[in-house]
Order: structure tokens, then sequence, then C-alpha cells
């Protein structure tokens, strides 16, 4: 009731919803960066959809299973082979015991998430299975996987019959990322903040699960350069000393003293998670009653989706 890794891709974690609640104590939330993805992979696997998955980056995996199971993939697609054959992203397959699922480079896009009936077996830290790379706690051994790891698998459900995802509630990912603005915005003069919604920026190679450092226009909050630390979020947008935005991601620090240019309405996290280095991106301003009518929306797909598959055969 195993998987072998016989080749850990770039990077590849243990990763769930994320360890909620411990943010007050200095713990970071980790977790899936595209959320939604992740949910759906488990969904289709026949997993709650807080179950642990593996969370793949750019480059896949290969790995042997040792019993049969139920798996999908979600996210980017890897081009990913079972035993030979392509199986595609967005729907669930039976590999039988002894099969190789093996991943290449994204096709397009990022992240992706491959679930397995039962979830990943690992023993909870803080209420959550989610690998923290920056303290190196939680998932398998806090690390990112390595050749040679063997990782347990729960309990699986009674077989879960093969489903696919109709292409009309697959993610959309888009390259303009709604922020809603907030009011240190005005401490910034007329042409920054112009810029910040007119010009494009580009992901730089010094992006990871912390944060998303961005190059393009460069900004300035004159002498009020820092504030008192306060509570940050996955998504929050600050503006370090050099002038070049960074975005939050799930491995942030729980608070920080930069100066805040917006928060990424929760709806476009996953856009911004499947971003690679090098891709460009734009911002637009969205209020908080759109965001929050945009989140609703989905949440209510997501549960009129997951009603379905619990009532199919």
């Amino acid at each position: 009731m195993t998987i072998e890794v016989l080749r850990p891709g770039q990077l590849t974690t243990v990763q769930d919803l994320g360890r909620r609640g411990c943010q007050h104590e200095g713990v970071p939330e980790s977790g899936s960066m595209d959320a939604y993805a992740a949910r759906l992979a488990n969904l289709l696997a026949g997993n709650d959809e807080g179950a642990a998955l593996l969370e793949i980056t750019l480059t896949g995996p290969t790995l042997r299973f040792t019993r049969a199971a139920t798996v999908a993939l979600g996210g980017a697609d890897f081009g990913a082979t079972l035993d030979g054959t392509l199986l595609a992203p967005w729907r669930s397959a039976r590999v039988v015991a002894g099969a190789t699922l093996e991943l290449g480079a994204a096709h397009d896009g990022c992240r992706g998430y491959l679930a397995v009936g039962g979830g990943i077996d690992m023993p909870p830290v803080l209420g959550s299975r989610s690998t923290c790379l920056a303290a190196a706690f939680g998932g398998h051994h806090g690390r990112a996987l390595r050749a040679g790891d063997v990782l347990a698998l729960g309990a699986a459900p009674a077989e879960a019959p093969r489903r696919t995802l109709a292409a009309a509630v697959r993610p959309t990912y888009r390259d303009s990322i709604r922020i809603i603005p907030v009011p240190e915005m005005d401490w910034f003069d007329p042409d920054g903040r112009h810029a910040l919604f007119a010009e494009p920026f580009t992901v730089t190679p010094r992006s990871d699960r912390m944060g998303y450092r961005l190059s393009g226009p460069r900004f300035a909050a004159g002498a009020r350069a820092e504030r008192p630390s306060s509570a940050v979020a996955m998504g929050t947008v600050q503006l370090p000393p050099n002038g070049e935005p960074i975005v939050l991601m799930a491995d942030h620090q729980t608070t920080g003293g930069y100066p805040v240019l917006g928060h990424v309405a929760s709806v476009d996290l996953g856009s911004v998670a499947q971003l690679r280095p090098g891709a460009s991106l734009r911002f637009s301003p969205v209020s908080l009653d759109e965001a929050q009518r945009l989140y609703l929306e989905r949440e209510r797909a997501l549960a009129s989706l997951r009603r379905g598959l619990l009532q199919s055969p």
C-alpha cells in the first residue's frame, strides 16, 4: 500500500489544504499553491477534497504503485503516462499493482496535483500533512521528495467510478490578476498607482512557494517605506525597499512590515500559482464585494459538482 519514488521531479511535495489556525503562533499555513485544482483532483479520485496529495512543479516524478489505486491529475498538464499510455489531467484512472506513472515537463502552467484514492498517509503536524519547505516540517520529513522515498497510502474508499471533469468546470487560468486595493495605495504618487494597473510585470526566477518576486515598474513609498508589522496572507502584494512587488504565496511568513499594494482575489490565487518564471502578468483592480461574489460563485459551482459526484453510481 505504498508509492515508490523512482525519480522525484524538480520539486514534488506532499500538500493538503494547509495548516489553518496557527498563524498567530508564527506558523505558516503552507498547503497547495493552487488549492482549487487540488480539491478537484481529490474529488475525482474519490477522496475528501482536503486529503493529502502530491504537488508537482515544472517537471514531474516517476512513481511505482505497489497496489491497485484510483488516481487523478489536476492543474498543469505534464504529459503523464501510465505504463506508456497517455493519462490526461482532469479525469480519474485505475492503476494496477506494479504500474509506473511517469510525468514529464509541464506543457502549460507550472503546478500539477496527483491525488490517489485514500490520500497520502503522513502523520499530521499541527493538524495538517502539508510540507512547509521554509521551516522544514510536515509532509515527508519536511522536504521535497527524493529518489528512493516510499509514501504510504491511506485506506482507500470503495473503488471510485471513472470520472472526467467537464471543460466548463475546470479552472480557467488568467494572466490578468485581480487585486483588492488597500488604503496604503495613497502612500504612492499618482504615476506609481497608474503603473500598477497599466504596466506588465514578469515573474522572476527568485520566486518560490514563499512568494513571487516580480520585475517591471518600480514603486517608491516615500518616507513611509515601512510600517509596523501586521498580519499578511497568501495573495498579499508587498513592496520591499527595492521597489519590486512580491506576491506572498502558500509558505509566506505570518507578518510583514513592508507597504502593501493590495491583496489578490481568492479566485485568482490559482492563476498566480500556475505562472512560471518568465511569465508575464498584469494587475487589475477589483472591489472587495466583487471578489467575494466571485469566490462564492465558484464555491457554489464546486458544491454542485460535489453533490453530483456523490450521487454518481
